[in-house]
């Protein structure tokens, strides 16, 4: 209770000291305030968007973010895997996989609009999936490589088939490594959905965002900043309930009742 109220107290304290800034000292037409913002969450609640209810941009942009997540996380943990099983592999793709990943994810977003069109919901899974894909891949990729050796090898002296070590060792060996990029992974499918929509939609969060932001409507952008992280802090809560359960053989650390 203790921390919360700690958590508690500095937000109140930086909502006042902005409130009180944007009151005197700096123009709240380019910097808005609190009142103005929760004026405009009000407004969307419960009089609706000018693109129909927020509860329906809210769905759509989710659909975006969790099916980018499936598909993402999916890619990342089979290739990641199989790429740090067989070394030939990935010293054969580590060029290309790290080219990609460099590739700014702007660009990737116009591109996946010039394809997959900019009406629907392809373009923005397809963005939300590249940045989920490889915040997975590389973890999976790294748990995969550090499973003990000599444990995989007396597995094969036991008489063990490639899939029993796969399915036995390695993979609940890179479990922890996975479940860890969960947690950042579907923060970057919201960003994905959103940074889709923001280039080309015609419904979600994301063009609430751009109609905001071309309407000079600070208050706004804000608005749907919170929306998102409240989005991103729901499913961060699911995810380590999610952890709990899967990681229930683990033994506890010493720092297990350490919130942070």
């Amino acid at each position: 209770m203790k921390i919360w109220a700690l958590r508690l107290l500095l937000v109140a304290a930086w909502l006042v000291s902005w409130e009180l800034t944007a009151t005197y000292w700096i123009d709240p037409f380019f910097y808005s305030k609190p009142s103005l913002v929760w004026q405009k969450l009000v407004e969307w609640f419960v009089m609706g968007t000018s693109q129909g209810t927020i509860w329906e941009q809210i769905v759509v942009t989710l659909e975006e973010a969790v099916f980018g997540f499936v598909l993402g996380a999916s890619a990342g943990v089979l290739l990641g895997i199989l790429l740090g099983q067989k070394p030939v592999l990935a010293d054969i793709f580590a060029p290309f996989i790290k080219a990609a990943n460099a590739v700014p994810r702007i660009v990737l977003a116009s591109l996946f609009v010039i394809w997959f069109g900019l009406i629907g919901q392809t373009s923005k899974i397809a963005t939300a999936f590249v940045l989920v894909f490889f915040a997975v891949f590389f973890n999976a990729f790294q748990g995969a490589r550090e499973v003990d050796k000599n444990l995989v090898n007396n597995a094969r002296i036991l008489g063990a088939s490639p899939f029993q070590i796969l399915t036995t060792i390695v993979v609940p060996s890179a479990t922890s490594w996975i479940l860890a990029s969960l947690h950042s992974a579907f923060g970057f499918a919201l960003i994905g959905a959103v940074v889709g929509e923001v280039v080309g939609a015609d419904k979600g969060l994301g063009l609430l965002i751009n109609r905001s932001q071309g309407n000079f409507d600070s208050a706004g952008i804000y608005a749907g900043m919170i929306v998102v992280t409240v989005l991103a802090l729901v499913a961060e809560w699911v995810l380590t309930a999610l952890e709990k359960r899967l990681l229930k053989w683990r033994p506890p650390s010493a720092n297990t009742d350490a919130q942070v």
